[in-house]
């Protein structure tokens, strides 16, 4: 009989070995369509939203793995060091792009509840366990390093940009899906729809990192 650690584990490899095995074939694949239907409307969207950019102070993080929540901590210390050298919210922008096992952090906590993100994407608490819940868009006690720093809503509300690689999303909810024996395409729309208010689904979040460059956006890699 398995024990519980050991099925959690042998979940998450699964996962893993799905989405690395099913990104080699993606493009035929119609378990991964979400992937290639970014339709016009929504490649226009996607441009629009880089207009946003505004400011003297411009940086973009890439968000790839979760990194105990800095992909978000350092958008916040970069208007935290700018505020303190003198430059108003107004004259910075720092973007956030959350692309491969960065991408939980842009999904409401429900679909942290019904599929294990946490455990798929390694997200877990001081105490080791797995989140079952966004830590990072509205933040509990304990869940940053210090309570003075501000989550992706609150910092949205200040001029913060943050998207979503639509690409990984295509990926990795076409693996679960598959190891949960659940149907790809109703499971990828599922995702998109719990997709956090503000965050902006971009094709890729190599592409999106492109685009903020040409926009003037300084580039940091926020960790592993």
């Amino acid at each position: 009989m398995k024990t519980k650690t050991n099925s959690r584990r042998n979940f998450m490899g699964a996962v893993m070995l799905g989405a690395t095995a099913s990104t080699l074939s993606v493009l035929g694949n119609p378990v991964f369509a979400g992937m290639t239907d970014f339709n016009e409307t929504q490649m226009d969207e996607a441009d629009d939203w880089f207009k946003k950019i505004k400011g003297k102070h411009r940086i973009v993080y890439d968000g790839s793995y979760p990194h105990k929540g800095f992909p978000i901590i350092w958008n916040w210390a970069f208007y935290l060091s700018n505020n303190e050298t003198g430059s108003p919210d107004d004259d910075i922008t720092a973007m956030t792009v959350l692309r491969h096992h960065g991408i939980p952090f842009a999904f409401d906590s429900s679909l942290w509840k019904k599929y294990p993100l946490g455990e798929v994407f390694n997200v877990k608490k001081a105490d080791g366990t797995n989140y079952d819940r966004n830590p990072f868009y509205e933040p509990q006690e304990g869940d940053f390093p210090m309570p003075v720093i501000q989550g992706i809503k609150d910092m949205q509300a200040r001029g913060a940009m943050f998207c979503v690689c639509n690409l990984a999303i295509s990926v990795y909810s076409g693996a679960v899906a598959q190891q949960m024996g659940v149907d790809p395409k109703e499971t990828y729309d599922e995702w998109i729809g719990a997709i956090k208010p503000g965050i902006q689904v971009v094709p890729s979040g190599v592409w999106a990192l492109g685009r903020a460059q040409e926009n003037g956006c300084g580039y940091i890699f926020a960790g592993e």
